[in-house]
């Protein structure tokens, strides 16, 4: 093969890896506001929390981490250090329907009395069983403290805070690549500028490509 042929050969090698990356579906993640209606053992309260949910890549699955920007319900007296421990469901439509269970760690520090629930961050392992498009909306969030249990049951049907398309086996979803031990959002723009770095990377792969044939070519010639 000629060496013109080769350098082709890179240059549309580079251009295509660039032009599959660039085509491919990427994930859109929103902040949805939560009305939670909750049962207590002194009597029903609500509250309102805006809900984040973010994806990092796991093995063959996808670590989910569920944050809640507002306390919830309250408690009548203070609940000390580690008093209160907290879990919630995460719903699975779409494709892959079903449902992944998250927890968190206890309370870090003691909440006063009649103050709102700050939530810590609960996380979960999602291993997809089948390929395709799936969102994650929040379920029922589960508060237990003082030896009594607490459930917040979304009362507004609130729509996902996560979409991605997956592939079962392992095939990973398209989602922003992972930052360290940051869980960055997956927003729609974050991953565009992610997959075009990408794609940038393969174009100048191919460019080096094309320099190095070239100049093995015209050793050759001389």
């Amino acid at each position: 093969m000629s060496y013109q042929k080769r350098t082709a050969l890179a240059l549309a090698s580079g251009l295509a890896g660039a032009a599959v990356l660039m085509a491919a579906p990427v994930a859109h993640a929103t902040v949805v506001d939560v009305n939670y209606k909750c049962k207590t053992p002194i009597g029903d309260k609500a509250a309102v929390s805006p809900i984040d949910i973010k994806s990092v890549r796991s093995g063959s699955g996808y670590k989910l981490t569920m944050s809640f920007q507002k306390g919830v319900s309250s408690s009548p007296v203070e609940l000390g250090k580690g008093a209160m421990n907290p879990s919630a469901v995460i719903k699975v439509g779409g494709a892959d329907p079903g449902q992944v269970a998250v927890s968190g760690p206890a309370n870090p520090a003691a909440i006063p009395a009649n103050s709102p629930i700050k939530i810590s961050d609960l996380s979960g392992t999602y291993t997809p069983k089948k390929s395709g498009k799936v969102d994650f909306t929040a379920g029922v969030l589960t508060i237990k403290a003082l030896g009594t249990t607490t459930t917040c049951t979304p009362s507004n049907n609130p729509g996902p805070s996560l979409t991605l398309d997956v592939k079962a086996g392992g095939g990973g979803a398209q989602s922003a690549p992972d930052t360290g031990g940051s869980l960055p959002k997956t927003g729609p723009l974050d991953s565009a500028v992610a997959l075009g770095t990408l794609g940038g990377t393969v174009l100048l792969a191919g460019a080096a490509g094309v320099l190095w044939l070239t100049r093995r070519g015209q050793r050759a010639a001389g």
